[in-house]
């Protein structure tokens, strides 16, 4: 099995390395979850809106799925501090989207779609940045695993930072709605289909 192929010394290292993650990746989860808790809990204090919720889903869907994935990051054989800087760099891009999404208070906003159509350009900013980042991430775990998704992940990412410029720009509801259904579909794809298992 794959796993099996990390050295025991770097084995230790990226566990050294992995509770740093856990702990911002952790935070991402609480900000996330405890935003939909507040929405069940009073669903009358802001006007809900589905794009919002859409966003929600697809950051919660990439937060656990980084988690999984960035096991593989075990096999990398040799750590350096550029390496460690980066890991944290890129888990922290979930935190900010998260918080993004889950702002401290709306009291300035007559709900979440005013807010986040207020606030698109930092959230798919963030959101191109860290499809951006991934890229980074998937070559550093080795040219046969990028090699091994084929053009289609590539260019995917690429459409996404596209798309994302585009949604950062417009606040037309039915593109946004289009735009979120897409990217939330796609990534559970994704996914479902690469990931299912780390063998």
């Amino acid at each position: 099995m794959a796993q099996s192929a990390a050295l025991p010394g770097n084995a230790d290292l990226y566990l050294h390395v992995r509770v740093l993650i856990g702990i911002i990746l952790g935070l991402s989860v609480t900000r996330l979850v405890s935003g939909i808790a507040a929405i069940v809990q009073h669903p009358k204090r802001y006007q809900i809106w589905p794009v919002h919720l859409g966003w929600v889903a697809w950051a919660l869907v990439n937060v656990v799925t980084f988690w999984w994935w960035e096991f593989r990051l075990s096999l990398i054989p040799h750590w350096t501090f550029s390496l460690y800087f980066f890991v944290c760099v890129y888990a922290s891009m979930y935190f900010f989207l998260s918080a993004l999404l889950f702002p401290q208070d709306l009291e300035e906003y007559t709900g979440y779609q005013d807010y986040f159509l207020s606030r698109r350009r930092w959230f798919f900013s963030f959101a191109a940045l860290t499809e951006a980042l991934d890229v980074v991430d998937t070559w550093i775990k080795g040219d046969a695993h990028l090699q091994s998704f084929g053009p289609e992940y590539l260019t995917s990412v690429g459409i996404f930072i596209m798309l994302c410029g585009v949604a950062s720009i417009t606040r037309n509801v039915k593109f946004q709605m289009l735009f979120v259904i897409g990217a939330l579909a796609y990534e559970i794809s994704f996914f479902a289909r690469y990931f299912h298992t780390l063998n």
